[in-house]
Order: C-alpha cells, then structure tokens, then sequence
C-alpha cells in the first residue's frame, strides 16, 4: 500500500479532492493507495472548524476506487486527542490553522503503518508518486525538501525544510521521539511556522531530498509535485499572492499551466457532481 496523510475541515475538501486526482491520475502503479485524513472539531474556536464529513470521505473514496477498487480513504477524528495535547497552547491560534498540528499525532493513532508520506491540500502531482515515496528513508526520521524562501533567507539553518510534503518513516521517528518532542514544542513555545518549526527543532535524523518533490514557485520539466503556497510577485509592484489549484480558473490565468489542464477537468467534474448529489 502507498499510505497517504491528509489533515484538515470540511473547508479544505477541494483541497484534498484536487491533490488526490492529480496524484491518482499521474501515477503508474498496481499498488492500492491508503489515504488517511485526520479532523476535528474545534467550532469553539471559529463557527467553521468542523470535521470534514463522511459524505465527503465517502465521495473522496468513490474516485479513489474508479482508479482501483483497492484503494481506501479512511476518516480519523482526533478530537479528543487534539483536545489533551494542544488545548489552550500558544499555537492554538497559530497562522494557518490549528488543523495544521494534527500530523504531529500520528504516532498515537492505532495501526499506522511505517511509512506515510504527509500532503498539504494545495498541492497538484506533475508526476508519479511513487518517485517520492519509493525514496529510502530507512535510516531516517523523513524526508523532505527545502523550503524555497527559507534556504534563502535562512540559510545557515540546514535542517529548514517546507513542511507541506514530508515522508515520515514512522519506525525511525517513534524511536527519536519525533513527534512527542514537536508536541511539547508546541504546548511549551510559541513558535513563528507552529508544527513546522516544531518538527525541524525536533529533527534528529532528516534526508534533505530535491526542490522538485515540492516545488513552491516554478513548474519544472522534472517537477513532481508542484505546491501553491504562497508566493512572492515582483510585478506590477511587490506583493504575495496565496493562489489555490483548486480556485482553478484564477490559478490557469495567473500561471497560464496546461500541464495540469486533465486534472483540472476532472476535479471540476467531481466537484459538480458531489455538489449536484448534495444540495441540500
């Protein structure tokens, strides 16, 4: 199996639906995908933090299926443990979301498998999957590549690493303590990035892998996966844009891709239909 982490709402479900198509559609592989994603429901904090719902993950899995019948999407509330770990934390309110810190559970789920190669939801594959998730992390914590501002504005911090794609090898970073360090980093400091910086704090044994396994800026001939973070423009003046693949026809007119134009046509597709199936 190639197992898969997503975290996030109900807000992100284009999100994961357009990352999930891009990677089912690029990919060349017998194997069956094992895509979990972690949610919650903190409402307490904003009226719109709420799980993503079972006839989200039900849908997510019926596309999974018409690329193989094996293939699996798997719902894993961590409200509770959200609740006992980062309750009231300085990062709470962090600058994303406090969904963002819900990766950093994994090793307290039951039956997680040793290697899960975690995904943000704004990202689209130019390539197969497998080119990342075969990498040899025997020896690691995970893999991940630079971040394409940080390796330059920080430089002399060598293990800085853009947290939206990581492969974890599960074995490894329980035995580091991984993820029960980024825990306490998080319940203990108030951080610039929350669980990003937690994570490179907590490093101990890290594979700096290539820029193209997330791309944050440019769309490459070897690209393999291309990440919409935000990103800085020079013209007409300087500013940041934070384009999502999945705001599709903004994202066609500002980059003017046609690499991705199968995919996109796709997601539209399922986006009606679940849309039209659940009006109500």
């Amino acid at each position: 199996m190639i197992n898969i982490l997503f975290c996030g709402n109900y807000n992100i479900f284009n999100g994961i639906m357009s990352t999930t198509i891009s990677m089912l559609k690029r990919t060349n592989t017998k194997e069956a995908f094992n895509i979990y994603i972690f949610t919650m429901d903190v409402h307490h904090l904003r009226e719109d933090y709420l799980p993503i719902s079972d006839k989200q993950i039900a849908f997510l899995e019926e596309i999974a299926k018409e690329y193989n019948p094996d293939n699996i999407v798997t719902k894993v509330d961590v409200t509770d443990l959200y609740i006992q770990e980062f309750a009231n934390s300085p990062n709470e309110q962090c600058y994303c979301s406090p969904y963002t810190l819900l990766r950093l559970l994994a090793d307290l789920i039951p039956g997680m498998p040793e290697k899960l190669l975690y995904l943000d939801a704004d990202l689209l594959f130019a390539d197969d999957v497998t080119k990342l998730y075969n990498i040899d992390i025997t020896n690691y914590e995970y893999a991940a590549a630079p971040d394409h501002y940080g390796k330059i504005i920080l430089f002399w911090q060598r293990k800085f690493i853009n947290a939206g794609v990581i492969l974890f090898n599960m074995k490894v970073s329980g035995e580091t303590k991984l993820f029960e360090k980024s825990r306490n980093e998080i319940r203990l400091h108030k951080l610039t990035f929350a669980d990003e910086s937690a994570i490179i704090r907590s490093t101990t044994k890290q594979l700096k892998i290539s820029q193209r396994f997330n791309d944050q800026k440019f769309l490459y001939k070897d690209t393999v996966i291309r990440h919409f973070s935000k990103r800085l423009f020079w013209l007409p003046y300087p500013h940041t844009e934070n384009i999502k693949q999945f705001q599709w026809v903004k994202m066609l007119c500002k980059f003017k891709y046609t690499k991705f134009e199968d995919i996109l046509t796709d997601f539209v597709y399922f986006k009606t239909k679940f849309e039209r199936e659940n009006k109500n």
